[in-house]
């Protein structure tokens, strides 16, 4: 069994979801070698949770490790690219979390240079890739959830053209400060949640002009991206976790093809009820519905739940009393072993992944032509 040695950047929670799912990944033994971030105690804790075998005490001296094989890159948005550059120049290949990039300025600045900016450091990069070794994945787990591979296979073998898309990521809102920040995160619920289901339906859409022999791109992109529980006095917050400064908790992206037909992209910061992560599409033959979640493969009801304070129900639901939609298998169904999966083939036989640079460079300039069409109260026609 060919073996792997992971160095993580990055300690948090969706870190936590990664190492559950090398656990999983048949095949291929994925070997938590070692782990640094900007909390020593923090990654201290996670090492010795998860069994690693040692903490670094900085970027550079986990970068020099030779026995590391692939850096796993889970750290706001802000540092990805720096830290993809230095890692790659390290000899290292790269995972990277989503989003690959954005613009971390203010969410007050004009939104067509943003556009713009992010372009230019997406070109940037596609420069500095050119010709290298090592490679770049784009974690982007939705690609891979069991519900969005069985619609890319149905739609490979009917060779039928989707006429309309539709994508949702939404709950109650981020526990951390920093989601309130543009700075921090280039954006709100559209680019945090939002992306997930963007990228899996720009990529549906490959498939689709690929199976038909087609080039198919985005051409335009009218959005509104909102602040909707800005207005909300405390005592009526209930369990809305959200709380924005400069970015939105509110949007709905509406794409054209250039073939004419349409994808509709929804996120948000304000939803109670648990995570909801849904994928549609829409063909003249067909209806394809992929709940990753909540979705019914195990339901129980409680009347009493202060007994199952530890016991895990599903994402962002606020009680586990009454009916309740327990998330098994999550680290499948949502994508994450066919992911890394994916990732480690990738590095083993040199295939291209999946999810890489070319789709986080669509879902980004894509996401952002979003935010240019909300600052201007228009259709946004993308370059």
């Amino acid at each position: 069994m060919k073996r792997f040695n992971i160095g993580f950047i990055g300690c948090g929670f969706a870190a936590q979801l990664h190492v559950e799912a090398y656990k999983r990944i048949p095949g291929f033994e994925a070997r938590m070698y070692g782990a640094c971030s900007a909390d020593l105690h923090q990654t201290q804790h996670f090492v010795q949770a998860n069994g690693f075998e040692k903490v670094f005490g900085s970027v550079e001296e986990l970068l020099s490790d030779p026995q590391v094989d692939i850096v796993d890159i889970i750290v706001p948005p802000s540092a990805h690219i720096p830290l993809v550059k230095q890692a790659m120049e390290s000899g290292k290949h790269v995972i990277c979390e989503k989003p690959l990039n954005g613009y971390f300025g203010s969410g007050n600045d004009d939104r067509k240079v943003m556009y713009e900016a992010v372009c230019s450091e997406l070109e940037a990069l596609k420069q500095f890739l050119a010709g290298r070794k090592e490679k770049l994945f784009y974690a982007e787990n939705y690609i891979y959830a069991p519900s969005v591979v069985k619609i890319r296979q149905m739609i490979e073998a009917t060779g039928e053209k989707f006429l309309l898309l539709k994508g949702e990521e939404a709950h109650s809102g981020s526990h951390a400060p920093h989601a309130a920040l543009w700075s921090a995160n280039g954006g709100g619920c559209l680019i945090r949640q939002g992306c997930h289901p963007l990228s899996a339906l720009l990529y549906l859409k490959q498939v689709e002009a690929k199976r038909r022999q087609e080039e198919i791109r985005v051409t335009s992109v009218l959005c509104d991206a909102s602040q909707v529980t800005v207005g909300l006095p405390s005592d009526e917050r209930g369990s809305i976790l959200s709380n924005p400064v400069d970015v939105e908790d509110w949007s709905e992206a509406i794409l054209t093809f250039s073939d004419g037909t349409k994808a509709v992209i929804s996120s948000g910061d304000m939803i109670v009820g648990g995570v909801r992560n849904k994928i549609e599409a829409y063909t003249s033959n067909a209806c394809y519905e992929g709940r990753i979640a909540p979705n019914d493969a195990f339901l129980c009801y409680h009347t009493d739940a202060s007994k199952l304070t530890d016991v895990y129900m599903t994402e962002k639901v606020e009680t586990k009393t009454g009916w309740q939609h327990v998330f098994l298998c999550e680290e499948e169904m949502r994508g994450y072993v066919g992911e890394l999966e994916d990732f480690l083939r990738c590095v083993d036989t040199g295939k291209e992944p999946e999810s890489g640079f070319p789709l986080a460079y669509e879902t980004m300039k894509v996401l952002y032509a979003a935010y240019a069409s909300a600052g201007s109260n228009s259709r946004f026609f993308v370059e």
